[in-house]
């Protein structure tokens, strides 16, 4: 016997290793190496039955996808704004602030906006309207008396209640008829571009060197 068998498999285990020992997004052991089979042979598999509107004029993927997580934005914000009608909220924002300071506990202003990916002068916004509705309210760090935190008040807890109703019937439709299986895989893929873009975000880059600061940092990652 010759083992050729085994010798691929050795051969596909070293240009695992080369690959993981750069990409972190797989773990170097079985877990990683078998997830890192299962992606190339969906890769493959995709490559060859998926088509996109554009694909055979040269749409490139990248572009296609871009445009599918725009769209589905849209499609989430206008369930959300079904979720709110005829309630005290304004927009979609002022309910998901108040699920965060909720789920996460105090924090400051700061925090919150960077939580949500929002820019400074739109989140500022949202707050003080949250403050002048009484849903939110500001006190003293524990960890710093100079600074402020804020948290959501008793009538804020009541607000979200009264319409966690509707918010969870719109929460749960923008996932469409997407199997539980299929839900799962789409959460691995989505944290995994969360992770990636919240790197560059959290370095603050101005506008003019964003761009060029993110595509050094995808042609090293």
């Amino acid at each position: 016997m010759d083992y050729m068998l085994v010798k691929e498999i050795i051969e596909l285990c070293g240009d695992f290793e080369s690959m993981a020992q750069k990409n972190k997004n797989y773990t170097l052991n079985i877990n990683g190496f078998k997830q890192w089979i299962a992606d190339n042979i969906n890769s493959d598999i995709a490559s060859e039955s998926i088509h996109w509107e554009g694909k055979e004029k040269g749409r490139s993927p990248e572009s296609f996808i871009s445009t599918l997580i725009v769209h589905m934005s849209r499609y989430a914000k206008t369930y959300s704004r079904s979720a709110i009608h005829g309630s005290e909220f304004s927009t979609q924002e002022d309910f998901i602030y108040l699920i965060n300071l909720k789920a996460f506990g105090s924090m400051s202003k700061t925090e919150l906006i960077r939580k949500n990916v929002q820019d400074k002068p739109s989140g500022m916004q949202i707050i003080n309207r949250l403050i002048n509705n009484g849903w939110v309210i500001q006190k003293n760090s524990e960890n710093d008396k100079r600074s402020k935190v804020i948290q959501i008040s008793t009538e804020g807890i009541k607000a979200l209640e009264k319409q966690m109703g509707k918010i969870r019937m719109a929460t749960n439709i923008v996932t469409g008829n997407l199997t539980e299986s299929e839900k799962m895989e789409l959460i691995r893929l989505l944290n995994k571009l969360e992770l990636f873009h919240q790197t560059i975000y959290q370095k603050n880059y101005e506008n003019s060197e964003l761009l060029k600061r993110a595509t050094e940092y995808y042609m090293h990652a």
